[in-house]
Formats: C-alpha cells, structure tokens, sequence
C-alpha cells in the first residue's frame, strides 16, 4: 500500500513538473462572431483580420466570421456570452457600440465585459463626412450649415454613436438621428441621399468613404482625433490633413470649445476609440488556449505583410497584444462618474432613453 501511495505522488510530481500541452487547432474551424451587419466598420476589421488569424495560430484552422448583428450589438454579444465554449473555437470582435451600453447601463446587455478576457484591441479613429449638397467644402464652412435640417443614421442613442450626435449638437447642427441603423446600412442611406452627414470608423471609411470623396459625392469635414502623450487631442495620424473635431470647431467658430457637454465628449471618445475593437475569448479559457491566441496575434502585428496592409486598411494605429490589450480594456471600461451622469441625464432628456437602475 505504502508503495503505491509513493508510486502515485510520483505521478503527480512528474504531472505538475510536465510542461502543459500547447493548443493546437489543426483540422478545426474557428467562429469569429462579429455582432454587427456585413460592410460596416466591425465586419471589414474581423474580415482583415481573420485570414492572418488562421495562418498564425498552431494548426492553421479554418477562421470564418459570423455576423449576428442587432440591438446595435447588443444582441450578438448576449448571445456569444451565453453560449460560447471555452475551448478556443469561438472568438467575439465587438466595438465602442458594444461598450458604451455597458457603461451606460442600457437594460438590455446581459453581458459583463470585465468577465471576457482581451487577446487584442485595435484603436481606431471616425471622420465626419457630408452631402456635398449642403455646401461645406471644408471645416471652414460648418457655420454655413447652421440651421440646416439634417437626418443621420444611428445604432442607437447609447451605442457609440452618442459621440457623433453630441460632436453634432456641441458644433449647434440641426441633425435628427434616425436609430436602429448599423454603420454599414447608414452608409449606404448616405450614398442614398436619405441622410446628409454620416460618420464611419477610420477602417469602413478607408474602405468605403474615400472613394465617394473621390468621387465628389462626399466631402470630409473633420476626424475625432488621438489623445497625445499630455492628453491633449491631437490629428489622427491615418488623417493628417483634417483638422480633428475641437481644432474644426475652433476653425468654424474662432475659439475652443469647452464645457460640461465638450467635458463628457472627450470621455466618451477615449471610452469608445481608445480601445475601440477588442477580440475576447470566452470566461474561463485555459492558459494554454490564451497564450495561443496572444502568441499567434503578437507574430500577426509584426508581419511585414500585416504592416503594409494594415496602414491602408484599418488605419496608422498600433495594434495591442496580451497585457496591452488587458491594459487597454481597463482604460476603455473606466468611466469618469461625472461624465457618465451629465450624458445620462442628457440622452433622458433628448431621446428618452431609459436606464437600468443599479
């Protein structure tokens, strides 16, 4: 008996000394969820990214993207929190309009971010873009579209189109939000002649804006900007020929802005573009499948190929991997109190938006 009770410390012993096996995802399809429309900002990011996913990670999978978009991603997120397994074969990407609910308390989400856990996190930039129609050729001429009544399509009023529609209200345009429509769809609402000003995320933009500028059916008026190292907003480096959003103000109006409303923007800014897209893996992932993923996406960023591609696809931002990535969800998920009660009060007032009290 002795005998046996050492023979079986000894297996234990060499268990806990034998190195942990590494994940290895050879014959196996991944499902990257993506809870947002095709042709928006979201899908053209996990699309970019999915291909280089596969060629790194051990095994080379099969990485495929599953749209499950509604409820301005509320939906998708819900769903992927109550149904995605641990086991590394389902990813989620999400967006600034899938955490400004959260930190809002929107009634919906069934979510707790702070439970998943970040691999990477993507910042990305916005541009302000309109009808030609409305006779602004620049950020110069923003006061010339005082008064004019604009539609714009909106996710919805606690997605991360708050920030436009406050940029808009803080610039004092007369833009009437139409929700329930996903980036991708207020687009091509744009394209429509529906709606007269529309923003996109820096990828969609890139990808989908640019050619309507070039082809005059567009006219870019201003970018949200990057916070520099002193915290102060700074151009976007994907656009450096647009003045960013308080430097347009001051271009139309001669001075900065400031206030309570301006106060609550710049929060909501780095909340929703600091760490803008984020790809989670489920609570309760091994160690081994973690640092598979954080392994993999850390090779993916420093590929040549990645690089070159990636300035003109996603835009000039620095992509973080494991701890950063961990960092930069920390920052995104941390709101000031008092920002976050001004625009509460402000979207009860304005839209009527209800909140889960807690």
């Amino acid at each position: 008996m002795r005998n046996l009770k050492l023979f079986a410390a000894g297996l234990a012993l060499l268990a806990a000394l034998a190195p942990v096996q590494a994940a290895d995802f050879s014959g196996k399809t991944i499902e990257f969820v993506v809870p947002f429309p095709t042709a928006g900002g979201s899908d053209v990011w996990a699309r970019f990214f999915a291909p280089f996913v596969a060629e790194a990670l051990p095994g080379k999978p099969t990485v495929v993207v599953k749209n499950v978009p509604g409820g301005g991603s509320i939906t998708g997120t819900n769903q992927f929190v109550q149904r995605a397994r641990p086991d590394g074969l389902s990813i989620l990407g999400t967006s600034g309009s899938t955490q400004l609910p959260y930190l809002l308390d929107d009634a919906r989400v069934r979510y707790e971010l702070k439970d998943l856990v970040p691999v990477l996190v993507s910042p990305t930039g916005g541009v302000v873009y309109v009808n030609p129609s409305l006779g602004a050729k620049d950020a110069r001429d923003i006061g010339k579209m005082r008064g004019k009544k604009m539609k714009y399509g909106s996710q919805g009023p606690t997605s991360l189109d708050l920030v436009p529609v406050l940029a808009f209200e803080i610039m004092g345009l007369d833009v009437d939000p139409v929700f329930g429509l996903a980036r991708g769809p207020a687009r091509l609402a744009f394209e429509r002649g529906e709606s007269l000003i529309d923003y996109q995320t820096s990828s969609a933009y890139l990808r989908n804006v640019v050619p309507l500028i070039k082809a005059g059916k567009a006219v870019p008026l201003f970018s949200w900007g990057v916070l520099n190292a002193q915290g102060e907003f700074v151009r976007d480096p994907t656009f450096p020929d647009l003045p960013h959003f308080a430097e347009a103000y001051e271009i139309a109006y001669g001075k900065k802005p400031s206030g309570t409303a301006y106060e609550a923007f710049k929060a909501f800014v780095v909340a929703g573009f600091a760490a803008q897209k984020p790809i989670f893996l489920p609570k309760g992932t091994p160690k081994d499948i973690v640092d598979a993923y954080v392994q993999a996406l850390d090779k993916v960023v420093k590929t040549p190929a990645f690089k070159e591609k990636s300035g003109k696809e996603l835009g000039d931002y620095e992509q973080a991997v494991g701890p950063a990535a961990q960092a930069a969800m920390k920052v995104a998920l941390t709101i000031d109190p008092a920002a976050k009660a001004w625009v509460k009060d402000w979207l009860a007032r304005r839209f009527e938006v209800k909140f889960e009290k807690k």
